[in-house]
């Protein structure tokens, strides 16, 4: 969802999504709220952290609340490594209502957050 919404904000930046233990195919919940707000992450594939490990990096950010701490070290030149946590959706418990509330949550969440962060870089850019 983060990938997406950055994407979202600035076509130009080149943004990459992974994790620690992915997923086969991007949760359809996660596509579901993100296609409320008019973000299309259907085509979106899943990626495992470890094919980017030796890729230079602006900036490194991780995003579920375990992984700034499983998130194997980076090998690429990495200029900037941040944390910013949320509650991993995927594990949400109960009915699909549940569920899709929680994938809610975390995907306003996402929008706050990294629309800071966005909003940030391009005034500390100016």
């Amino acid at each position: 969802m983060a990938e997406g919404f950055l994407k979202s904000l600035d076509p130009g930046l080149e943004v990459f999504s992974a994790g620690t233990d992915p997923e086969t195919m991007v949760s359809p919940f996660a596509v579901r709220v993100m296609n409320e707000i008019g973000i299309d992450i259907s085509g979106h594939n899943t990626k495992s952290v470890a094919q980017f490990l030796n890729v230079s990096f602006d900036y490194v950010i991780t995003v579920c609340d375990d992984a700034r701490e499983t998130c194997p070290v980076f090998s690429g030149k990495v200029k900037h490594r941040l944390h910013i946590g949320f509650e991993d959706p995927a594990r949400a418990q109960g009915t699909d209502e549940q569920k899709l509330a929680v994938y809610k949550r975390v995907r306003d969440e996402i929008i706050d957050e990294f629309g800071k962060f966005y909003r940030s870089l391009k005034q500390s850019n100016k």
